[in-house]
């Protein structure tokens, strides 16, 4: 992760940063996002670009200094474009709807199932009601939100029903050999 943490990271235009004792706070059009980071790594903002240093070359720092600066990048691609993840519905009958901000998935069981929005997350359901899309400015929260909607029907491997990010492939078996007569 060391090569990653040396490269500087871009400040878009419109994109404000404050740092303050490692705590930095990041604002742009799309919102705010801020995080407290390590003591160890030092985060400066030179030239409309924020810098990762570390202190020395243990293995716990280089490790620190990667991560650092992937977490301020992802917070700066937040504020300026936000973070989205598609899903899709396969399966016959099942359905994405939403009531309200309020994501309702008809998928196979007895009754619907209903999933509120965490704050700084919408969902919007596209035509066709077989695929939505998990926004947010927060990159961690989008993928742990498109997550936990995605095991509420794991896509099963002998039809392949089930919630599925766009594009994932399922890996289908073959069935049982069934009895020759």
């Amino acid at each position: 992760m060391s090569r990653i943490g040396r490269m500087p990271i871009p400040m878009p235009e419109g994109v404000a940063v404050s740092i303050e004792d490692n705590h930095v706070t990041v604002k742009g059009p799309e919102g705010e996002l801020s995080r407290s980071f390590d003591q160890d790594m030092s985060i400066a903002l030179r030239d409309n670009q924020i810098i990762v240093t570390r202190p020395s070359d243990s293995k716990r720092h280089k490790a620190m200094h990667g991560l650092t600066r992937a977490l301020l990048a992802n917070m700066v691609t937040g504020v300026s474009e936000g973070f989205r993840k598609t899903l899709e519905i396969v399966g016959v009958g099942y359905r994405a709807e939403m009531q309200g901000e309020t994501l309702v998935l008809s998928v196979g069981y007895s009754h619907p199932v209903q999933i509120e929005p965490p704050p700084g997350i919408t969902f919007r359901v596209e035509k066709g009601y077989r695929s939505f899309t998990v926004e947010g400015i927060d990159k961690e929260l989008v993928g742990e939100v498109a997550a936990r909607i995605r095991a509420v029907r794991k896509p099963e491997p002998y039809k392949g029903k089930g919630i599925r990010y766009l594009g994932e492939r399922v890996r289908r078996k073959a069935g049982k050999a069934g009895k020759v007569a």
